[in-house]
């Protein structure tokens, strides 16, 4: 098999992955923007670059994801998107769908294969040519009005894996009735030995494409209070982790006056030789800065933006749940917001305290956001949050969104001239001892 493969990083931090073998035909040139290279992957169960499609795709609560040439290879790929395909051309037209993805190995390559399928299916693609959050995707959807996105992402799980996520006109990941229709549709295509794939175009260059930055940064611009941030002079570390989140939160911070060091900023495949995830155990680097420059805090997010991680100003990491509960608190106090919160079942019982002290309504979700989302598309709630560090507010996307999460706390340190630690005691003061909620804290 035959394709173009476009320049893949700029740097790598590590020579190898253990824990996955990429075996390149005239690797040398995978920098070269212009030979056409015959590739193969090798994955951990042999090769696979013969091999069709061997697996069931099946979409969690995050899409479809798999360790790249084990199972997330060129041929599941174009039966994945295929299926997608089926499910758009549904709906009403214009049939048009945004195509973007993560900074994950070779998913330049990916985009492009998806987008052929795409439009060899008679659906029109819109190649987001940069990577991108997950959060900018959704909003672009919105935006944009198309029939909804394909995002090559696996989210904060290790650089082996990649994966495909779907989401639907609202910006929303793809409630189970639709992808229930499209697992249908790969089914049947699979059972007839994928002859029903489309049959993609030879070239890519036609295809439209559209730069979801501008629009999301001005957005974020409209639902934080930069200016405050600016006023209180405290200053900020971003860890982006490598991912798409990179030049997103940093660039508003200091558009608006704010003085922000990053760390990480800059694309390796390999995620440091580690998942790109915001723990506390990974985020020393971003510690060592905000001692270096006296910060007030940091602020990180995954691979695709979607999920967040804070640190404290004494280089104490705070548990996500704390956060949601926190800009709960916040956003009740500042923007008056008391039509509702949400949390999956697996979030702190702190946000139960809350929403009775407010006399606001509790909705409780099954786990995965796209449940969130749903509340959040129908204006019922002010925030909506889960305890793997995703959270959304009024007004904003109906998916995760690790930078405004980011930004929110930024806003809430400055505003209220208090530590998170601070911030935390007050809040157990208001609403009970931390015992009350240690089970479903940490």
């Amino acid at each position: 098999m035959k394709t173009i493969l476009p320049p893949l990083y700029a740097q790598m931090a590590s020579p190898s992955l253990s824990s996955v073998r990429f075996n390149l035909v005239k690797a040398e040139r995978l920098a070269d923007p212009g030979p056409v290279l015959q590739y193969e992957l090798c994955g951990q169960r042999g090769r696979h670059m013969g091999k069709r499609m061997t697996t069931a795709i099946k979409f969690g609560t995050s899409g479809w994801r798999a360790i790249v040439a084990d199972e997330f290879t060129v041929a599941n790929i174009r039966l994945a998107v295929a299926g997608i395909a089926s499910y758009v051309k549904t709906l009403p037209a214009p049939h048009r769908v945004l195509v973007g993805r993560d900074p994950r190995f070779l998913g330049e390559s990916f985009v492009a294969e998806a987008a052929r399928v795409l439009a060899g299916a008679g659906a029109t693609p819109i190649v987001i040519p940069e990577a991108a959050p997950t959060p900018a995707i959704a909003f672009a959807v919105r935006t944009l009005k198309t029939s909804g996105s394909i995002n090559f992402t696996a989210s904060h799980n290790p650089p082996e894996y990649n994966g495909i996520k779907y989401s639907t006109l609202d910006g929303a990941p793809a409630l189970p009735e639709a992808t229930k229709q499209i697992e249908a549709a790969i089914d049947k295509i699979a059972a007839g030995g994928g002859g029903g794939i489309p049959s993609p175009l030879s070239t890519a260059d036609q295809f439209e494409t559209a730069d979801v930055k501008p629009a999301f940064l001005k957005r974020l611009a409209e639902l934080v209070d930069l200016k405050a941030i600016a006023r209180s002079g405290i200053k900020v570390v971003y860890d982006p982790f490598w991912g798409a989140g990179r030049g997103y939160p940093c660039h508003l911070l200091r558009q608006a006056g704010v003085t922000v060091e990053t760390v990480h900023d800059y694309r390796d495949v390999l995620f440091g030789g580690h998942a790109p995830e915001p723990s506390d155990e990974l985020l020393g680097a971003a510690k060592k800065k905000m001692t270096e420059i006296g910060a007030a805090l940091a602020i990180a997010t995954d691979g695709d933006a979607d999920r967040f991680g804070i640190v404290d100003g004494d280089a104490t990491f705070i548990q996500p749940n704390y956060v949601i509960a926190l800009l709960f608190d916040y956003l009740v106090e500042t923007r008056g917001w008391k039509n509702g919160v949400a949390k999956s079942v697996a979030t702190t019982n702190l946000i139960n305290a809350l929403a009775e002290y407010y006399k606001v309504p509790l909705y409780e979700t099954p786990v995965g956001f796209k449940y969130i989302g749903a509340l959040i598309d129908q204006d019922k709630i002010a925030i909506g949050g889960e305890e793997s560090a995703g959270l959304t507010i009024r007004g904003h996307v109906p998916e995760k969104d690790g930078i405004i999460a980011g930004l929110l706390v930024a806003e809430m340190v400055a505003t209220r001239g208090a530590s998170l630690g601070a911030q935390l005691k007050a809040l157990f003061a208001k609403v009970g001892s931390i015992s009350r909620f240690a089970r479903t804290s940490t």
